[in-house]
């Protein structure tokens, strides 16, 4: 039979599944499992059979859709659903040959539909087998190295329980690796923005009978059943920092926990929910990668500072794999060294995120007399709290001096030569690091993958390197210092919008995304052509682990079909309204100060040359870390260790291209490592001393502002105040979103909440109204951009996302750097 029940014995990996199986298993010891029953592979391999050679050759949605299940199948299948019950919803589930495997899990690499009726039920099946081609399934095969023809997939269909609240169970402490504490993780609604990470769930320890500690979270959104499946909508006020599970439940789930556990032998990773007094299993996997040994990556611990993720930190918002880490601190002491200070680190590692040493920046300003000037450090990195003591290096005021004043020498001779090259290498910077990059990705062996990269890629790298520092440090102050004397001599409104325009007189890099979009909309370039422009920026450039835009058609198409038809009319709208708002303030300006435009307007525009020059060359910069992802990915390739590579230091990468010994036998814990840095929320902007982010995060007091070990004089703030970032005012509906992958939700005129926006955020910009971030200055990504586009902006306000709630009404004031909520 191609339809079996639920707990039939039959139902094992080759017939169900991995997923299926499993649920067989629970269901066959007596665990509260839904009913439900399996469409087994047997069944996918007929129904594929007359296509099976055009599998993975084209849209697999498409071509399943195209054709129609036998008549006896689609009755069976109808048939075993009528036996649940008059017209159940159910839950329908892909269930692949290659997953829920002890060593991969593939979890969430094919599809699963909810609230599916009779109705639907044939076509929710059709593109469940769909789905085991998706690229994303694809791709992830071939990392694993699971060949195609050994894959089929089966499908479970259970009845949908009408959950009032849902979550996720560990066995065993996901972060710390202890097997004897189960962590439970718990919502409102139903599973899927638990399982989706669309929202901060309760978390709960319990060990040896009793819960341990039990953290209640600012629950936004949760997932309910609607009319045609499930949707998205805000918790009740009254439930949004309500607790979700009682004491009692929770040890309920861990003693279900410890039952299956023993039924596996191994720790388990299980998804549960709750109808009124009922707590159901509704899946149950191992957990993969569990290592009980963790290393630390805590630069906090170094010494007392005020460590900031503010401005870069914003183009680096993932925890980063130790190979990135490596290639970010190439990066810092080539296009930074100036604010290097011997003894001191510049850039810290605080579990895996980068952040920087405020306190050399601060110290420095204080021994060159500019203490009162901490303004200017402001506009660069954000706001530092009125009221925080920053701790100073413990160096005399004449030790600084002598530190810097060389170093400052030097890098001031380097800047004037390196501006001279700018322009030439601005020309070719594209086309040799294509070169580049094709090159280390067809690189034949070892030997010639580390020639490539000590003989041309590392210096380019450092080239570009220079080049940004360059022409980040061209003008002194003028950045700053131009922006505070508009501003005192036409007030804020004006001030920005005289300061916009750098788009005119040639692209603006942190435009390049939607001007791209724009031109391929038109049909005035291609998707190839796209791709090799712009496909290097995105949310995670630094990080050489995960692909580029250029890499993934299918990010092109969410871009496209996220702007609409209009996106092009929109964007040259907002130009044209900027353009007209710029223009009248210099009128005004002229008016209010005869004979004075002359000289401001020539400041004016070396500040847009100055903040051009600087994107351009940020622009190429990262064009070679497309580059050195390729040299990295092709080194994995070469040595065997497929994706372990990103886990090896570039310098313990090249060590085995070349033949020498390299830790890998170390990679195991740095992978768990890293995903349980990964599994923890943002930290703090701001921390002063030594963070531990596991404590942190597991305090329900945690703040995402600043973390000060010496206990925080600075009051939590109840008002929702930073930075103007582009003036005017705007009311509407907020969206709090959590990444850039979950765009598709800011609809038009709504306004964009988040923690911090970077390149990767530019193709929502013309659809918002306004944009919020909890970081980000003056100078940062979504002020630039925003200033730009005469989109009203306030960003480093340090708490919008916990004191704005999705979907609430909202006034933004970009001039005054305030937001109200409405309602």
């Amino acid at each position: 039979m191609k339809v079996i029940p639920l707990d039939d014995p039959s139902a094992d990996l080759a017939t169900a599944g991995g997923k299926g199986a499993s649920l067989a298993r629970l269901s066959r010891a007596g665990l509260p499992v839904p009913p439900g029953f399996h469409i087994t592979t047997g069944a996918y391999r007929a129904f594929t059979a007359p296509f099976r050679d055009r599998l993975g050759t084209g849209d697999a949605q498409e071509l399943f859709a195209a054709h129609e299940i036998p008549a006896d199948l689609a009755a069976e299948i109808l048939a075993a659903h009528a036996a649940l019950g008059d017209d159940v919803p159910v839950a329908v589930r892909s269930s692949a040959t290659a997953e829920d495997l002890p060593e991969m899990s593939f979890a969430g690499q094919q599809d699963s539909y909810l609230d599916i009726r009779r109705d639907g039920l044939l076509d929710a099946v059709r593109r469940c087998w769909a789905s085991l081609w998706n690229p994303r399934a694809v791709a992830y095969r071939e990392r694993n190295g699971v060949p195609e023809e050994d894959v089929a997939l089966a499908v479970v269909v259970q009845e949908l329980v009408d959950a009032d609240a849902a979550g996720v169970l560990f066995t065993a402490d996901p972060i710390s690796g202890d097997t004897g504490r189960s962590v439970v993780n718990a919502a409102w609604g139903l599973g899927e923005a638990v399982v989706g990470g669309d929202v901060t769930p309760d978390t709960a320890t319990a060990a040896d009978g009793a819960v341990r500690a039990y953290t209640v979270a600012d629950k936004a959104v949760m997932t309910v059943r609607a009319p045609a499946g499930t949707r998205e909508e805000p918790v009740p006020a009254h439930l949004r920092r309500a607790r979700v599970l009682t004491d009692a439940e929770v040890l309920r789930l861990a003693a279900l926990g410890q039952e299956i556990e023993r039924l596996y032998d191994r720790p388990m990773d299980i998804e549960w929910v709750r109808r009124g007094t009922d707590l159901l299993i509704v899946q149950a996997r191992p957990i993969t990668g569990l290592v009980r040994e963790r290393e630390e990556w805590n630069d906090s611990r170094d010494g007392r500072y005020l460590w900031s993720s503010g401005n870069l930190g914003e183009a680096i918002p993932d925890v980063m794999t130790p190979v990135t880490w490596s290639l970010v601190k190439i990066f810092i002491n080539e296009a930074m060294s100036v604010a290097q200070m011997p003894g001191h680190k510049l850039v810290g590692n605080i579990g895996g995120r980068f952040y920087m040493n405020l306190s050399i920046a601060v110290s420095a300003a204080k021994a060159f007399g500019m203490g009162g000037r901490l303004s200017v450090i402001e506009q660069v990195f954000g706001r530092i709290p009125p009221g925080l003591d920053v701790p100073l290096l413990p160096d005399s005021r004449w030790t600084l001096l002598r530190k810097m004043l060389p170093m400052a020498v030097r890098v001031r001779r380097r800047v004037a030569g390196n501006l001279k090259r700018m322009r030439p290498f601005l020309q070719t910077a594209r086309q040799r690091c294509d070169a580049l990059r094709e090159r280390a990705g067809s690189a034949a062996t070892r030997g010639e993958l580390a020639r490539l990269w000590d003989r041309e890629l590392l210096p380019f790298v450092v080239e570009t390197c220079q080049m940004l520092e360059a022409a980040g440090r061209q003008g002194g102050a003028a950045l700053t210092m131009t922006r505070e004397k508009l501003t005192k001599m036409v007030g804020e409104s004006d001030a920005e919008a005289m300061l916009t325009g750098a788009n005119a007189d040639g692209e603006l890099a942190s435009m390049g995304p939607i001007v791209g979009l724009e031109r391929l909309a038109r049909g005035e370039i291609d998707r190839d052509a796209f791709a090799r422009e712009y496909g290097h920026r995105g949310a995670h450039e630094f990080e050489v682990s995960l692909p580029r835009p250029g890499e993934d058609p299918a990010w092109i198409d969410r871009q496209l079909a996220e702007a609409g038809p209009r996106a092009g009319d929109e964007l040259t709208g907002l130009i044209e309204r900027q353009r007209e708002a710029r223009e009248a303030a210099w009128r005004r300006f002229d008016q209010r100060h005869p004979g004075k435009g002359g000289r401001m307007r020539e400041q004016v525009r070396r500040w847009n040359a100055i903040v051009r020059d600087r994107e351009s060359t940020r622009s190429e910069n990262m064009r070679s870390f497309w580059a050195m992802r390729a040299f990295v990915l092709r080194a994995g390739e070469l040595t065997g260790l497929g994706d372990d590579v990103f886990f090896l230091s570039i310098e313990e990468i090249l060590a085995l291209l070349r033949g020498a010994p390299a830790p890998v036998e170390r990679i195991p814990v740095r992978r768990a490592t890293y995903d349980g840095y990964a599994a923890l929320p943002m930290y703090p902007m701001l921390i002063v001393g030594a963070f531990d982010p596991v404590r942190w995060a597991a305090s329900p007091d945690r703040r995402l502002d600043l973390y000060d070990e010496r206990g925080s004089a600075v009051p939590v703030s109840d008002t929702v105040q930073g930075f103007p970032g582009a003036p005017g005012v705007v009311e509407g509906t907020a969206r709090v979103l959590a990444g850039p992958e979950d765009g598709h939700r800011l609809l038009p005129g709504e306004i964009l909440v988040t923690t911090l926006t970077n390149i990767g955020w530019t193709p929502m910009f013309p659809r918002a109204a306004a944009v919020v971030t909890d970081m980000g200055a003056p100078l940062s990504h979504a002020s630039i951009v925003a200033r730009e586009l005469g989109i009203p902006a306030v960003v480093g306000t340090g708490n919008a996302t916990v004191r704005i709630r999705d979907g609430a009404a909202v006034r933004v004031d970009g001039a005054r750097g305030v937001v109200e909520v409405l309602s």
